[in-house]
């Protein structure tokens, strides 16, 4: 790389860019529920993404195959808030769907016999 193409780029800070210009410095997703093990993949519909940025297609390239939250999130080297307002909006759009949106909460009986378990050790 030339100097000039290495501008926006350093070594010990990484992008200049930071997290909240990629989503223009909004905070919270659109779409509720986005919990960190919710599976995200792309629609099989094309639609017209010349208007989606570089970040809203890198996610949309990931989720070609089933990916949680917490994975686009690692994937990208992204904060999570960032990722779920992407992907909030790809989910407006039908660019994405959810898949087992709400975490599945273990029986209270199952958790008490555990610690009960645990416990006896």
């Amino acid at each position: 790389m030339t100097a000039r193409e290495d501008w926006w780029y350093d070594e010990a800070a990484g992008p200049l860019v930071r997290p909240y210009a990629m989503v223009r410095g909004r905070t919270r997703p659109n779409a509720p529920d986005l919990h960190l093990v919710t599976q995200v993949r792309a629609s099989s519909v094309a639609s017209d993404q010349t208007s989606l940025t570089v970040e809203h297609r890198e996610i949309m390239a990931l989720c070609l195959r089933p990916l949680s939250v917490a994975e686009v999130a690692a994937y990208l080297d992204v904060p999570l808030v960032v990722v779920k307002v992407l992907l909030s909006d790809l989910i407006e759009r039908g660019d994405v769907l959810v898949q087992n949106s709400s975490p599945q909460i273990p029986d209270r009986n199952l958790l008490q016999a555990v610690l009960d378990g645990v416990r006896g050790i």
